[in-house]
């Protein structure tokens, strides 16, 4: 499978990895208190988060040219847009259990690392199964096309996060307690150590991405299956996705058409890799920017409009915090989820 390859040295992993553990770290500590976000927190640290995505793609561009900068901005944003689709899981992930707004930060970010984990190692998994066996992006490029046909026609499909097996085999094996307990994943109840109700709810949000991870990963690799570029796309861009659902999640049946856009990216990226094996060859990076500009732009400008006057209060309150959750007391049982909005890519139940 022909594709870009130049040398990435190993002091230039090791220094991004760097920068992502940093940025990690300040966000960190920056949220140590565990205080609700409100809608302008969450505005500024996502304008960094996006800034600092953006500014790698011209490092790229300075120092390998540009049709690498290209590609990974083609990564990029193929993935900050699929990261829209995650808001929503987000949302009812925190709807069904109730985890109150001021511990929503804390699970997402927990989530984040165990994203890019994941993010990790289909990378590396699939770029190597992609250049052994040609016959991979056949498998690949389905996956992709069935993947996007099924957000396109199942608009209204429940979610149901206590369905899903991770959930379900933790439930079982590790003793639980239905409850908060503050921000803490496990605590102590008559002298036994239990995972809280956090700690389960933190586990719906990474069984959900995982499935994320999959379909998300084959997407870039349907642009490139050079693992550097892969990998910083997708890392710049998940990094940011906290704040883009703190941003989002007040919005979110503002964005009614949005899954259909998504879609038609998924469908693409399916088409894009299997021609790629083809005659026909990969597609030009500027074609694949010139898609996903047009399909992401069409598919907000369209919900935008039809939703126009909807009445949804981006700060989500007076205090301009968001309301997908509640400050439950500990103990509250966990809310019926609230499944409107567009399609949700589901985990396996």
């Amino acid at each position: 499978m022909n594709d870009l390859s130049f040398t990435v040295p190993l002091w230039v992993w090791a220094a991004v990895t760097l920068v992502i553990a940093v940025m990690l770290a300040v966000d960190l500590i920056a949220h140590r208190d565990n205080h609700v976000i409100g809608f302008k927190e969450a505005a500024v640290w996502s304008g960094i988060w996006i800034a600092i995505g953006l500014a790698f793609g011209l490092v790229l561009l300075a120092w390998q040219g540009g049709d690498v900068a290209s590609t990974y901005y083609a990564g990029y944003l193929i993935e900050k847009a699929l990261s829209i689709d995650n808001v929503f899981v987000f949302a009812l992930v925190f709807s069904f259990f109730a985890v109150p707004d001021v511990y929503q930060h804390k699970v997402l970010f927990w989530g984040v690392i165990s994203a890019l984990v994941f993010r990790l190692v289909f990378i590396f998994v699939g770029a190597e199964l992609l250049q052994l066996f040609f016959w991979t992006a056949y498998l690949f490029g389905a996956f992709l096309i069935w993947t996007g046909y099924k957000m396109a026609v199942s608009k209204d499909e429940q979610v149901h996060p206590d369905r899903n097996i991770v959930v379900r085999l933790v439930k079982k094996i590790v003793p639980t307690d239905a409850r908060y307990h503050g921000g803490l994943f496990f605590t102590k109840v008559d002298g036994r150590r239990v995972a809280t109700l956090l700690f389960v709810a933190l586990v719906a949000i990474e069984a959900t991405d995982l499935i994320f991870a999959v379909d998300s990963v084959a997407a870039i690799l349907a642009i490139t299956t050079n693992t550097f570029l892969v990998w910083t796309a997708n890392a710049f861009a998940v990094l940011g996705l906290r704040s883009l659902y703190f941003c989002l999640a007040g919005l979110l049946r503002r964005f009614a058409y949005l899954h259909y856009g998504l879609a038609v990216l998924l469908a693409f990226a399916g088409v894009k890799l299997i021609l790629s094996e083809t005659p026909v060859g990969k597609l030009p990076i500027p074609l694949t920017l010139g898609v996903i500009v047009v399909t992401i732009t069409v598919s907000i400008g369209w919900s935008l409009i039809a939703t126009r006057g909807s009445g949804d209060d981006p700060d989500g309150g007076p205090d301009g915090a968001t309301t997908t959750g509640n400050d439950h007391p500990a103990g509250a049982a966990p809310a019926a989820a609230d499944t409107t909005g567009p399609h949700h890519r589901d985990g396996p139940s």
